[in-house]
């Protein structure tokens, strides 16, 4: 989270390419990796959260009255959120980062108290296969063969049937329908690293075995990649892949240097974002908005407050790339402050 409201903010235009979107059919940047790192710790804490509440006897039927309710407190965040940007910027989206988190955490959610891990893996499998098949094969009504054009594939023309204008490009949407099913394998695969963590087997074992994984899905997703391109837009099946297993050598990196080793203490910032991420995600966005919506009076005309902040304090004495990528460490930094005495205090907010 702490990473999503870095490249999430920036500063001021240009801004370093690792902390912008990859362009169609660049190599991935950092910011392409956040979303899937987040998805994939979904997974995980589901397999912790749901786990714990039936060791405390919760009922089926109540652990499926708290997923949907929360599934549907978080796509209407979301949609909240895009209402905001709609009353002061003039355009409404419907599919976004938070209404994907929300299908995501249903599907997983359910899977997981619904299914074993191997028909997990299957589902994975299917809806990866069934996604490149989709994708490569299935031509693409009033355009022509299958194709995997920024505008033309058949993601694209679906979100435009479906959603028409309300998507986040003219014809295209990164957080579309049919580019959620690939997203949803993400939150699986975070699912089956839970799972695996909470194995009564050694760390030493675990952490191998997190390793391995996340070796291996790196070099079917780049092997993938070379015929099924490896795009964030559209969420490739090679995309799924490649990032799921960078996650889960990160993963094992983390698990290893916490859970095997007791060094603890270097990520209790991080624990304090982690805490509280949903309310950090909403609260930044609409803070970051702000910054831009107030206006300070200028010599020829109003410029944005955040205008103001990046001018005085950071391009006076930075390049303008340098000067974007500190404003954004400032705001993660700036964020930290709250969320670290709410955390101290055993304050959460938690949707």
């Amino acid at each position: 989270m702490a990473a999503m409201v870095l490249v999430e903010n920036p500063g001021t235009w240009p801004i370093y390419r690792q902390l912008q979107h990859a362009k169609w059919g660049e190599p991935i940047t950092f910011k392409d990796w956040v979303f899937p790192f987040f998805l994939f710790i979904m997974g995980v804490s589901i397999t912790l959260s749901l786990t714990r509440r039936m060791k405390a006897g919760l009922s089926r039927s109540k652990l499926f009255q708290k997923i949907f309710t929360r599934t549907l407190l978080l796509f209407s965040l979301g949609l909240l959120l895009h209402l905001f940007y709609f009353a002061f910027f003039g355009r409404f989206r419907i599919p976004g980062i938070l209404q994907r988190i929300a299908i995501v955490y249903f599907v997983c959610a359910v899977l997981f108290l619904l299914t074993s891990w191997r028909t997990q893996v299957g589902i994975i499998v299917a809806i990866l296969l069934g996604y490149w098949i989709l994708m490569t094969v299935v031509p693409v009504p009033g355009i022509g063969p299958a194709n995997i054009n920024p505008e033309t594939n058949l993601a694209a023309w679906l979100d435009q049937t479906l959603l028409g204008r309300f998507l986040r490009n003219p014809k295209s949407d990164p957080q579309g329908i049919l580019s959620t099913l690939p997203a949803i394998c993400i939150g699986l695969i975070g699912l089956l690293a839970g799972q695996w963590l909470q194995k009564d087997t050694y760390p030493e074992r675990k952490a191998l075995g997190f390793a391995s994984g996340g070796i291996g899905l790196v070099l079917i997703g780049w092997g993938w990649g070379l015929s099924f391109p490896i795009l964030r837009d559209v969420w490739s099946s090679s995309y799924v892949l490649y990032t799921s297993g960078f996650t889960l050598l990160a993963w094992s990196l983390c698990y290893w240097l916490v859970d095997v080793h007791g060094f603890k203490r270097w990520g209790k910032p991080f624990a304090a974002y982690g805490a509280s991420c949903i309310f950090v995600f909403f609260a930044s966005h609409i803070v970051g908005a702000m910054l831009y919506l107030i206006r300070i009076p200028a010599e020829a005309k109003p410029i944005s407050l955040q205008r103001v902040i990046v001018d005085n304090l950071f391009l006076s004495w930075l390049s303008p790339q340098n000067a974007s990528a500190l404003f954004s460490l400032c705001v993660v930094l700036a964020w930290l402050i709250p969320l670290w005495i709410m955390y101290n205090k055993r304050i959460y907010i938690k949707i």
